[in-house]
């Protein structure tokens, strides 16, 4: 595959707002806005298509992770002097020494009379060397950049900081629209792949949707196709982007990154599964709270909570929250000495023997977050889509649909096979629904699967066809 696919509706953004700008229907013609995505997830690539595209005279800057405040500066007047804004010569041989003067410099550069791009990609490795960062990016906005039709762009991987640049208490609140760059979608995936619904499925599940990766599928790709592949090159996409995504954060020494392979690449979820994973002497309870509780915050793991009438907060689970670290963790990351060494035929082997347990679990969460987008509808009145599981994990209820605070819509399994639903699949179902607080004897019974279903007792299936028009 070649050429830029996809993001057509975070691209009009963009046009829209640029748009704003030439027109200038706002108080100052300038505006700002925030772009926060994982790394790798396609935020840089899709800005240099809409740059590609727009044809106006812009800059941009990228900051680099703990570099030395006087070079970031350098960079950033170096990359002014080199932009295609019509008064960028008249930044060359000045060496600013504050964010402030270097974004006044910018500003200077800016044309007054016809609109303009700046890009600043991963504003928050800048603004961590500068105590005060954000307050002098927010004066320099408020009195020379906005003053410019300017169309400012802040790029960000790290979720948290890009969130609390825009809080009511920091002082850039309320100056810059927001946008979430995500991973493209399954639906995304099989327009880019060509694949049927079941197969976009696992291929969003092997990819994580990134775009670098899912644009090494060949037309017509199986899962095993494109594994063979990716494992015999130590620089295929998939080899290389969870270890440069996660190297840049969380070294593999760090109790952060060791709780990341826990959860993903041996597939513990409870607090004490975690504790215990591959260690002799297992994490300290006061060092894994504490590293749980920050990768919470960075967004990078999700905390899940059974769902039911009755809240059970102490029964918690944790679980990636980037999914393309999920596949990573769990089958590349074990395999890269075995593909730097030509042996994808181990690395297979391995994927051979685990992939589908690893399926059936991994794709619980995209199905409820697909249900969570198509629901509420004509006939299911469902508000919230999660799962139930007691402190024994015994049973285990895939799909619970809640209809208010307490009323349960729904149970179901979800049984990602091309084998359609069985009696004993409805008859499990119906045993285990009666412990989930505030099934009642009539709650409906559902399933999810993409074979459909050979029996009775289900007042509906969803197949992966149905679940794709959730991103429709």
């Amino acid at each position: 595959m070649s050429g830029f696919v996809g993001r057509s509706r975070e691209l009009a953004i963009l046009t829209s707002l640029l748009e704003t700008v030439r027109t200038g229907r706002r108080a100052d013609p300038g505006v700002a806005l925030t772009l926060r995505g994982r790394r790798r997830v396609g935020k840089s690539r899709m800005v240099d298509e809409f740059l590609r595209r727009t044809d106006v005279p812009s800059v941009y800057f990228q900051a680099a992770r703990h570099a030395p405040l006087a070079d970031e500066l350098a960079e950033l007047t170096r990359a002014v002097v080199g932009s295609t804004l019509p008064d960028a010569v008249a930044a060359a041989g000045t060496a600013p020494t504050t964010v402030t003067a270097a974004l006044t410099l910018l500003a200077a550069a800016l044309p007054a009379d016809t609109p303009s791009v700046v890009v600043v990609d991963e504003l928050p490795w800048l603004l961590e060397r500068v105590p005060g960062g954000a307050g002098e990016l927010q004066r320099v906005w408020d009195t020379r950049l906005s003053k410019k039709p300017v169309l400012l762009l802040l790029l960000g991987s790290d979720l948290a900081m890009m969130e609390h640049l825009l809080a009511a208490d920091q002082p850039f609140h309320g100056r810059a629209t927001e946008m979430v760059l995500d991973p493209l979608t399954p639906t995304d995936v099989a327009t880019m792949t060509g694949l049927s619904a079941a197969a976009a499925f696992d291929a969003h599940l092997v990819t994580g949707g990134l775009p670098l990766v899912v644009q090494e599928w060949e037309p017509q790709d199986s899962v095993e196709s494109f594994l063979r592949r990716s494992f015999a090159s130590s620089t295929s996409a998939l080899v290389v982007a969870g270890g440069r995504s996660l190297d840049s954060e969380f070294p593999a020494t760090t109790p952060a990154r060791q709780v990341l392979t826990a959860l993903g690449g041996r597939g513990e979820r409870t607090f004490g599964g975690i504790q215990g994973a591959d260690r002799a002497d297992g994490f300290n309870a006061t060092t894994l709270t504490t590293t749980l509780r920050t990768l919470t915050g960075k967004r990078v793991v999700e905390v899940d909570e059974p769902l039911s009438a009755r809240p059970a907060p102490r029964n918690r689970r944790y679980r990636l929250a980037d999914p393309a670290l999920r596949f990573w963790l769990a089958f590349v990351e074990p395999a890269l000495g075995e593909v730097d060494r030509g042996r994808p035929d181990l690395a297979m082997d391995r994927v051979h023997a685990g992939f589908g347990a690893w399926r059936g679990r991994a794709v619980e969460p995209v199905v409820r977050q697909a249900l969570g987008r198509l629901l509420p509808d004509d006939r299911w009145p469902v508000t919230r889509v999660g799962g139930w599981w007691p402190r024994s994990n015994v049973p285990e209820v895939d799909l619970v649909g809640m209809t208010g605070d307490h009323g349960v819509g729904f149970v179901g399994t979800v049984k990602w096979r091309t084998a359609p639903l069985t009696t004993t699949d409805v008859d499990a179902l119906a045993r285990d629904a009666l412990a989930v607080p505030g099934v009642q004897v009539g709650t409906p019974l559902v399933g999810v699967c993409p074979g459909g279903t050979a029996a009775d007792g289900l007042a509906t299936v969803w197949d992966a066809d149905d679940l794709l028009r959730a991103w429709a």
